[in-house]
């Protein structure tokens, strides 16, 4: 378990979420923000996030649509503990269960869901890791992207969604993952500044769906040709998706 001097108290959808972190290890930023924001859940259903760290994405999904019944997937248990007490402390519903999922807890593999959606670690596992092993494990790939998604369609009913987020280099990967199970895919990049290549790509996919693949227009993060000392510089449309708490309907079908 986390000390309490080791996190920190942080504010997302501009504060309306309070989200305890761990100071030194993984800490949500963007990526699960957008990533909720790009779940077409409606009120009822039930959600998985697969890799739910300290519930950031799960609990920002769950501020935007009432009444939904979500779990999440964390295999180290310090942030699953997170992601209970963050739930706890935001009245908000989240199941969370340890475990991995190339070894899917049973009470996972007896449940199917209306949506599954992840930010898997997208860096190589080769290379210098981050010195916090929790931070490590969160960013560095240890389970091929192939195996999330597998995990991800076993567990969808029959027109259920996948959403991701993962670094736009791993886009082919994430295509082939979803091979002749998945389709209607559409795919968002996520743009740093007007003219820049996307760093980063939302992808979602429908179990069973014959829809013809969509590439959208890039949603560009940050004002300006480059960063402006302080100031998150955010562009209005990420604002009211990182801020406001805003769907990214742009996605949908």
């Amino acid at each position: 378990m986390f000390a309490a001097d080791d996190l920190t108290d942080d504010g997302f959808l501009g504060g309306r979420l309070r989200v305890l972190q761990p100071k030194t290890g993984y800490r949500a930023a963007t990526d699960p923000v957008f990533l909720a924001a790009a779940v077409p859940a409606k009120p009822g259903q039930e959600v998985l996030e697969l890799g739910c760290g300290a519930g950031v994405a799960t609990l920002c999904l769950a501020a935007r649509v009432a009444g939904l019944h979500p779990a999440g997937l964390e295999r180290q248990p310090d942030y699953a503990a997170l992601a209970r007490e963050n739930a706890a402390r935001n009245g908000l519903e989240m199941t969370v269960i340890e475990g991995d999922l190339v070894r899917m807890p049973p009470e996972l593999r007896a449940r199917s869901f209306d949506h599954v959606f992840a930010n898997p670690p997208y860096y190589p596992a080769s290379g210098t890791p981050a010195r916090d092993p929790g931070r490590a494990a969160a960013l560095r790939e240890e389970t091929p992207l192939a195996a999330w998604i597998d995990a991800a369609t076993r567990r969808l009913r029959p027109g259920g969604w996948l959403t991701m987020i993962v670094g736009a280099d791993r886009l082919p990967d994430l295509l082939a993952g979803c091979g002749s199970r998945l389709g209607s895919l559409s795919v968002l990049p996520l743009a740093p500044r007007a003219g820049r290549p996307a760093g980063r790509v939302i992808a979602q996919a429908r179990k069973g769906g014959r829809a013809a693949f969509r590439l959208l227009a890039p949603l560009v993060v940050h004002e300006g040709a480059a960063h402006d000392g302080d100031r998150d510089s955010f562009t209005p449309e990420a604002a009211a998706i990182l801020r406001q708490g805003d769907a990214i309907p742009a996605l949908w079908r």
